[in-house]
């Protein structure tokens, strides 16, 4: 008999999924979206994750969990996204839960690492590290993204960008400590590894969809990972 309930409840939960999915695909088909909410679905998901957002921060300032507040909070998303709009921000890749899982446990051991590095060479009795700024490019094609993989690297302690290339996507990167060959090798594989993770989280090469509203090196970055890779031209 459990064993009967419990493919009945399989059952009933893969019929749910289904029906659900019969209905995404449908209304994505056949219902136009009007510009205001987006006009795409994407973008739409955007705005109601900003909606959500916003009615989150207020009720957080509010500091009382309420139904007066979360109407309040609602209300006040909708006024500030309509008459207050930000520049319109493109939404070109997909996101991936499990490779955005993996890559904040990353930065965790990278911040619990770099911390204890770094500390180190505050208090140990010898010469001050050597830092410098490096330069170095990076495939990530998403303003967003980039934006992102630029707060990774502030994050990290030790790293710092002071400057960014917007055309050419080149970060001018301050490094703490790069007083051997072994510490420059160490710091080219964990902007390798960022840029890799970053793609594999939210723009991979087969889900890429250009926005018009994208506007930076074609000739570079249409070219896949694994092109560019191999090309090996591309300064760092």
């Amino acid at each position: 008999m459990r064993a009967a309930l419990t493919n009945a409840w399989r059952l009933a939960l893969l019929g749910i999924f289904w029906a659900f999915g019969t209905v995404f695909v449908w209304f994505a088909e056949h219902v136009t979206l009007p510009d205001w909410l987006g006009g795409d679905l994407r973008e739409v998901g955007v705005r109601l994750w900003t909606v959500a957002w916003l009615t989150s921060v207020w009720v957080l300032l509010w500091g009382t969990v309420s139904w007066a507040n979360i109407l309040g909070g609602l209300l006040a998303a909708v006024l500030v996204l309509t008459l207050l709009p930000l520049p319109r921000v493109p939404v070109e890749g997909r996101l991936h839960p499990v490779s955005i899982i993996v890559l904040a446990f990353r930065l965790v051991r990278e911040f619990l690492i770099s911390s204890v590095q770094v500390g180190w060479v505050a208090i140990r009795p010898s010469r001050p590290p050597l830092g410098a700024v490096v330069r170095r490019r990076v495939a990530i094609k998403s303003d967003m993204v980039l934006t992102l993989a630029i707060n990774y690297i502030n994050l990290v302690p030790g790293t710092i960008v002071v400057e960014i290339d917007h055309r050419r996507r080149m970060l001018y990167i301050h490094v703490f400590d790069l007083s051997s060959p072994k510490k420059v090798a160490h710091f080219d594989k964990q902007i390798a590894y960022i840029e890799r993770a970053f793609i594999h989280a939210f723009e991979r090469d087969s889900e890429w969809h250009p926005s018009p509203y994208h506007g930076i090196d074609d000739e570079y970055h249409n070219r896949v990972l694994a092109q560019r890779d191999a090309d090996g031209k591309e300064p760092r």
